[in-house]
């Protein structure tokens, strides 16, 4: 029974223990397969003798109580022919045959019994390689997953919510800094560059649009009686507006 032992001590191995431990779990629960077949095929040689030596034994009682029986046969002949002498070797033999087959029995009985044992604990161990077969599947997801966990765990602790947020706010800057680029490169354009008279215009409708909204503030205080009436005059603050214009068009010339 030691080979059985030897393996029982491989199930009890705790073999999570061992996979958190391994460099290559995979590897090491193959190694643990094959040296479990290779138990089992040396179980199934040990029993296999163990089963051998069982069928002497039987074969072996057997031999004596026939030659218990023949002893005893040859006995009764001799008594027919007068020969009480032969008799009594005969009978002599035939005992000791039936008690060498008695003991060859009980041996056998015993050996027979040992016998099943093995076989059970064969059929145990042919069960347990087939579970640990399906189990090695089971215990490789399950160190994978542990394995994508701790990886995101370093990932996250290696990215604060501080940097996050701060390299937000740097891409933020970064963006509106080009807008600003962007916008000042227009305004260059469009103050250096193109048509002199169109821009000219373009400024000669801001300054009357300024104008016109001057006029209606006036005309609105007066509604209010903040301002005398007649006191606002359109014509001449319009005209103001057009010098004006006039005189940022004679300092660019």
């Amino acid at each position: 029974m030691g080979i059985f032992d030897r393996i029982a001590t491989l199930f009890k191995s705790n073999i999570n223990d061992l996979i958190s431990k391994a460099e290559n779990p995979e590897k090491m629960l193959d190694q643990i397969l094959i040296d479990m077949r290779n138990q089992l095929a040396q179980a199934k040689q040990q029993v296999a003798s163990s089963i051998a030596d069982e069928k002497r034994l039987k074969d072996q009682a057997d031999g004596e109580y026939k030659s218990a029986q023949d002893w005893e046969a040859k006995a009764m002949l001799a008594v027919k022919e007068g020969r009480d002498d032969l008799a009594k070797q005969a009978l002599l033999r035939h005992t000791e045959s039936l008690q060498h087959a008695n003991q060859l029995e009980e041996t056998w009985q015993t050996q027979q019994a040992t016998v099943e044992k093995l076989k059970n604990s064969l059929r145990d161990l042919n069960d347990k390689i087939e579970e640990a077969k399906r189990k090695k599947n089971l215990l490789l997801a399950r160190q994978r997953s542990a394995q994508a966990q701790q990886r995101i765990a370093q990932t996250m602790s290696g990215m604060s919510e501080k940097s996050a947020f701060e390299a937000f706010a740097r891409m933020e800057e970064k963006i509106a800094n080009n807008e600003r680029q962007i916008k000042a490169s227009v305004e260059i354009d469009e103050e250096f560059s193109g048509d002199r008279l169109q821009s000219d215009f373009k400024k000669l409708e801001r300054v009357a649009g300024s104008a016109s909204a001057d006029q209606q503030l006036m005309a609105l205080k007066e509604k209010m009686g903040l301002l005398p009436k007649g006191s606002s005059s359109p014509a001449r603050q319009l005209g103001a507006g057009e010098e004006t214009v006039n005189a940022e068009i004679r300092e660019k010339k």
